[in-house]
């Protein structure tokens, strides 16, 4: 795959099944890496880096989520192998996620076997009002509500100049983003949110399950909107169990399109 928009953290591992990590507005490849390790072998990461940000930062970002979904799915389709995919998107990255796999499905390309959508609302006709952020007081102010554990580099002046062009291209393409209604996917999803998280509720996260016809759970964690930074290793297991779900029912004939009850996990 092409190595300046997908980064591994480790040397590959050709027949594990290749995670495809979106991360959240203003976050790079890196925020992955943890996951990551607690994943291999079985499951390889392969994190997607966006223009602007970290070792691409005198790129200019890309301020649209249609455009980012299309430049992607294009390289995974030329990049496809026969290892088996899956994606996890977080936050602004779970928009993304869900808009590139469901141009793989329109284009016949291979398709991930499941969607982990986190810590995001399922879209619909009205804009979330923490997407339409008028200036950059705004924008620091919001990623401050958000909290996680980056937050304090916010207090520094010169790192927040560096982020700071990311941030805003990435709120952009948040506030300009217009879903329009299309048949659901043919994949399983798995939907992951805090249960303390200020701008995503659960019964928002859990309306991911409209957007396929196939299986969806959802998983709520005690935490807020980067509940992962506490709950890692309950994370990868999550994944773990979702990839080998997909896995167990493919090799068994299972039919994996129908339709269940959304499971509200919590813990």
């Amino acid at each position: 795959m092409d190595g300046q928009w997908f980064r591994r953290f480790g040397d590959p591992e050709p027949d594990a099944l290749k995670l495809i990590c979106f991360p959240h507005a203003g976050g790079a490849a890196s925020a992955y890496q943890p996951l990551s390790r607690r994943l291999r072998p079985h499951v390889e990461v392969l994190a997607v880096q966006y223009p602007g940000r970290q070792d691409r930062r005198l790129e200019t970002p890309v301020a649209d989520i249609g455009e980012l979904a299309a430049v992607i799915a294009g390289k995974l389709a030329d990049g496809a192998t026969a290892a088996p995919l899956a994606f996890f998107g977080h936050s602004m990255g779970a928009l993304v996620a869900y808009e590139t796999a469901r141009l793989l499905e329109e284009r016949g390309a291979p398709v991930p076997r499941r969607l982990f959508l986190s810590a995001r609302g399922a879209p619909g006709p009205r804009r979330s009002p923490h997407d339409v952020l008028p200036d950059d007081e705004a924008i620091l102010a919001a990623v401050r509500r958000l909290g996680g554990t980056g937050v304090a580099l916010f207090d520094d002046p010169e790192l927040v100049a560096m982020v700071l062009p990311a941030l805003r291209a990435d709120y952009a393409a948040l506030a300009a983003y217009s879903w329009t209604p299309r048949e659901p996917l043919h994949m399983p999803v798995t939907v992951l949110c805090g249960d303390a998280d200020p701008v995503v509720s659960v019964e928002e996260a859990a309306g991911w399950r409209a957007f396929t016809r196939a299986a969806t759970e959802v998983r709520v964690f005690p935490g807020g909107h980067f509940y992962a930074d506490q709950r890692l290793d309950d994370v990868a297991e999550v994944v773990l169990r979702g990839v080998r779900s997909v896995s167990a029912a493919r090799a068994g004939n299972g039919a994996c399109h129908d339709r269940t009850p959304v499971s509200d996990v919590r813990g």
